[in-house]
């Protein structure tokens, strides 16, 4: 599967020297821009592995690293990224299916189970990649982003900021209430909160609340990415809980994050939103959003033992 320019190390936990190999690789990946991990990916990365942690490197023939997998699990479900380096795009796939297989061995070896994989910057290559694993496109999740400051506005909404140590269990339950069954967003634990607050990236004073009649009716949490080019500010998370809904205010808080965003001198905004809520894309695309590519999650079923692709994709 590898061929005689690749060699592959699957490891449970890479200790901190293969971390940090790994971070710059990803690190290089982006800077060129091309897809990376994703931030939860990312995190897991950096703190050192998680439930169902295994990481697949990809070493060419002179040693250096080409190519990442991660393999992570919450619950019963394993989520799968795969991130290729290099300029050289006729061997994107072939090392996709490389890292891909590797990985898919790594879930058949752990009892298997519902695998996702995440592709970010999702194209035709991604497809394939995933077609040839036997997963099949599940969701899109489509970046959009917006010049700042806004030309459209919403009434005014009082808010205050995130006090850590006192708002964290409040926020849990109107978060989880508000994303009840959703896949990634309705099943926040403490751990997971405090450990974003951790990140050196975490700001409680662009972590917005809005409280009516003494309790958490909302929230507008945002994140500033200052490597990108030009700096981009997220809308990181957005929830209203279900007894305030259908009174405006997920257009208010979004306004609300997206001018704090700009009152730090941040020049374009960023969210991402599913494609299957349209209620969300029309509010977004009302305020001044347009489409900047997306992401895809490809789904399937590994069972336990050994993996194999269900069939040879065809040589051209």
């Amino acid at each position: 599967m590898t061929g005689p320019e690749l060699a592959l190390t699957r490891t449970g936990t890479p200790d901190a020297g293969e971390r940090a190999v790994v971070v710059a690789f990803l690190d290089r990946t982006q800077a060129a821009g091309r897809p990376a991990l994703g931030g939860p990916a990312r995190a897991a990365l950096e703190q050192g592995g998680g439930p169902g942690f295994e990481a697949v490197l990809a070493r060419s023939g002179t040693g250096e690293l080409v190519g990442y997998a991660q393999v992570g699990r919450t619950g019963d479900r394993f989520a799968v990224e795969v991130v290729v380096g290099g300029d050289d795009r006729t061997r994107a796939l072939p090392r996709g299916e490389a890292l891909l297989g590797a990985a898919l061995e790594a879930v058949a070896a752990q009892g298997g189970g519902p695998v996702t994989l995440w592709a970010p910057e999702a194209d035709a290559t991604t497809d394939a990649l995933a077609g040839w694993a036997g997963l099949g496109a599940e969701r899109d999740l489509h970046q959009m982003r917006c010049r700042l400051p806004l030309e459209r506005s919403a009434p005014p909404l009082p808010v205050r900021a995130f006090r850590p140590g006192r708002d964290e269990e409040a926020w849990l339950a109107a978060n989880n209430r508000a994303f009840a069954g959703h896949p990634e967003q309705g099943a926040w634990e403490l751990g997971t909160l405090l450990a974003r607050e951790a990140e050196p990236w975490f700001d409680a004073g662009g972590f917005l609340l809005h409280e009516r009649h003494g309790r958490l009716a909302g929230s507008c949490w945002t994140k500033i990415h200052d490597q990108a080019d030009p700096p981009l500010g997220e809308i990181y998370v957005i929830s209203v809980d279900p007894d305030f809904q259908g009174l405006g205010l997920g257009r208010a808080l979004t306004v609300a994050g997206l001018d704090h965003l700009a009152g730090r001198g941040i020049g374009v905004g960023m969210l991402y939103v599913d494609a299957a809520n349209r209620a969300a894309v029309a509010l977004y695309l009302d305020l001044g959003f347009t489409r900047h590519h997306v992401d895809r999650a490809y789904t399937g079923l590994v069972s336990g033992g050994r993996w194999s692709p269900p069939a040879p994709r065809p040589r051209t």
